[in-house]
Order: C-alpha cells, then sequence, then structure tokens
C-alpha cells in the first residue's frame, strides 16, 4: 500500500496532507509480496504510482480507497490503481482481543505489461482488469476464496514459478464477475474508458463539461446523432446508471477530491464540481456520502493522523513537503518481503 512525493498544490489549496509511500519494488522485480503478521494499521491515507493487490485476512474494520469509505468484515480483498488514496483501519477491539489476523500485499510497476508479450490477446482482459483498477476494485465470493488461496501460495514462492502463479492470479480476477468499483467516476476521471467508440465520444464530452451546471442530455445526444430518448438507453445499457445519476456521480465525486485536496470553502467546491445550489449540494452529497461536506472532510482529516517521524520504517510514508532527498528510501520494511 505504497506511493512518490504527492504532486505540489497550490499553497493556498493545501487540503488534506496525502502521503507518499515508498514501495520496495525494484526495477528487477516483477512484483513483490508484503506478508504482514498482527503488524496493526498505524499508516496514513497514502497513494503511489504501483498497482496494488491488498488481501485482509480475519480482521474486520473500515476501508478507504477514494471518495468510498466501507466496513469491511473478516475478509478483504482489493485492486488499487496507481495514485489512487487508500488506507485500511482495523478494529482496535478486535486488534486488542488478542486476534491473530494477516494483511497480504502484492505491489507491481505501472509497466509492467508494456511488453511485446504481454500486449498479445490472451493478456488482454489482465490489460482490462488493469485500466478499471483506477477506480478500486473488491473482489468477492468464489473469487475472493480461489484468489486468498493463491496469495497464499505465492507468499511462500519465488523465483519463475511464482510469476506464473502472478499471472493467473490477475487472470482469475480478470474473468472475474464477483467484483465492485469503490471510488466513484468523478474521483478518479481515468477511470471513464470504454471499448465502444460511441461511448467514449460520451465520456469525453462528460470529462469536458461536467462541471458545467448547464449541461443536458440533449447536448451529448446530439454528438451521437440520437434522440435524447435512444440516447438514454443506449448510456444505461453501457454505464448501469441513468445520465442524471452519473452525471451526480461525476460531481460529487470530483467535490470529494476537491475537499481532500485543498481548503477551499464548501461553497467555492459546490459550484466548481457543476452544482448551482449550496442547499441542492448539502443535500445530495449527505444522501450519497451519508456525511454533510463538512463532515466528510473533518473525518477523512482524523483518519489520516499520522506522525511521520516515528514510523516504524523511516520514510516510508513522507507528506508532501517533507525536507527529506528523493534518494532517500527505506532500507528496510516492517514485513516480511519477498521479491519476484
Amino acid at each position: 500500500m505504497n506511493s512518490t512525493f504527492c504532486e505540489s498544490k497550490d499553497k493556498q489549496k493545501t487540503g488534506m496532507q496525502i502521503y507518499r509511500e515508498f514501495t520496495p519494488l525494484k526495477e528487477t522485480d516483477v512484483f513483490v509480496i508484503l506478508d504482514s503478521l498482527n503488524n496493526g494499521f498505524d499508516y496514513p491515507i497514502h497513494h503511489h504510482p504501483e498497482y496494488e493487490l491488498n488481501l485482509v485476512m480475519n480482521m474486520s474494520g473500515t476501508r478507504i480507497v477514494g471518495d468510498s469509505t466501507e466496513r469491511y468484515h473478516d475478509f478483504d480483498l482489493v485492486l488499487l490503481g496507481p495514485y489512487l488514496y487508500h488506507k485500511w483501519d482495523g478494529d482496535k477491539a478486535l486488534q486488542n482481543s488478542g486476534r491473530s489476523y494477516r494483511v497480504i500485499t502484492i505491489q507491481f510497476a505501472q509497466d509492467l505489461l508494456n511488453t511485446q508479450l504481454l500486449q498479445k490477446q490472451h493478456f488482454y482482459g489482465i490489460r482490462k482488469l488493469l485500466e478499471q483498477s483506477s477506480r478500486g476494485i473488491r473482489f468477492h465470493g468464489r473469487t475472493l476464496r480461489r484468489a486468498r488461496q493463491q496469495m497464499i501460495d505465492l507468499s511462500a514462492e519465488s523465483g519463475f514459478s511464482s510469476v506464473i502463479g502472478f499471472l493467473s492470479l490477475l487472470d482469475l480476477l480478470a474473468h472475474s464477475e464477483e467484483m465492485t468499483f469503490l471510488a466513484s467516476e468523478g474521483f478518479n476521471t481515468d477511470a471513464l474508458k470504454s471499448d465502444s467508440n460511441r461511448i467514449q465520444v460520451a465520456y469525453r464530452y462528460l470529462l469536458q463539461h461536467f462541471t458545467d451546471p448547464e449541461i443536458k442530455v440533449g447536448d451529448v445526444a446530439k454528438l451521437l446523432n440520437m434522440s435524447d430518448s435512444a440516447f438514454s438507453h443506449f448510456f444505461k445499457k453501457y454505464t448501469n446508471k441513468s445520465f442524471t445519476q452519473f452525471l451526480i456521480d461525476m460531481r460529487i465525486g470530483y467535490a470529494c477530491k476537491l475537499l481532500l485536496d485543498t481548503d477551499d470553502l464548501v461553497s467555492q467546491i459546490c459550484f466548481r464540481s457543476g452544482f448551482n445550489s449550496v442547499t441542492n449540494f448539502n443535500r445530495l452529497f449527505k444522501k450519497y456520502r451519508s456525511s454533510t461536506p463538512i463532515e466528510y472532510r473533518t473525518r477523512c482529516r482524523e483518519k489520516n493522523a499520522f506522525d511521520w517521524k516515528n514510523q516504524i520504517t523511516p520514510y516510508q510514508f513522507l507528506p508532501t513537503d517533507a525536507k527529506v532527498p528523493d534518494a532517500l528510501k527505506p532500507v528496510k520494511f516492517a514485513t516480511k518481503l519477498v521479491h519476484s
């Protein structure tokens, strides 16, 4: 669960401190596994340029991925795309009870599939899975159970056989239908991708104009030479949401990111996100995030309290303004580490 220094922010818009975690991945690695037993969850909300597959076993708590905050119970398996904010908490009562729990994390580079072999048709499903991971994907059911065993097996392997096992694991996830997206479209707009040329036109237009309060379904329908009714049916077929609902989700997701990344007033964020009424913005935010915008910002900042100078592995997590050279990376990690 890792990342490099965060992107610089305007001094007037510092926002919540999002930490960069330095991962142990080396250029010679296909992937790394961090295997932690009863090691706690004392780290901040963070991100990193690597992909991450995180498995929590025998623990319950709260998971933050982008603008999604959910409870998880007993077992949790999530695939994260590069630079996606994330954090897991474990229930203190369960940790203090002496219950044993385990976290297995697999990390691999963004350019892993940028080889001629992995561009072949057989790897299409995996490439598609990694594109979709920009929103975070939770797996459940039989997929979770099978992937859990494969990750446990991988933690004890090394060499070429572990690489085959790793690709097999990604293939399992790529062909699963037992999955749920976590962050909304507006929080990470890189997620708006599709194989359909027409829906891509609609997505591109929405990315450019979703903050415009005057945007209408007819504006997009006209681009595709479709009636409003025909486009609405077409759009819902591909997104499983009405145009209006999709637009609200994008705006709320974008507002969540602004609440974390800036110190702007709620009223400013309301209008920057495409809403034309603060009252309506607050009502919709409360409906879809179960809290007011102020409560959401406060809760996230409270969860991100972290003394980076006293962390177990020095300089593993770094705030934006840390006066530490880029070359100073962790010498060791607090968990069992396997390079493959």
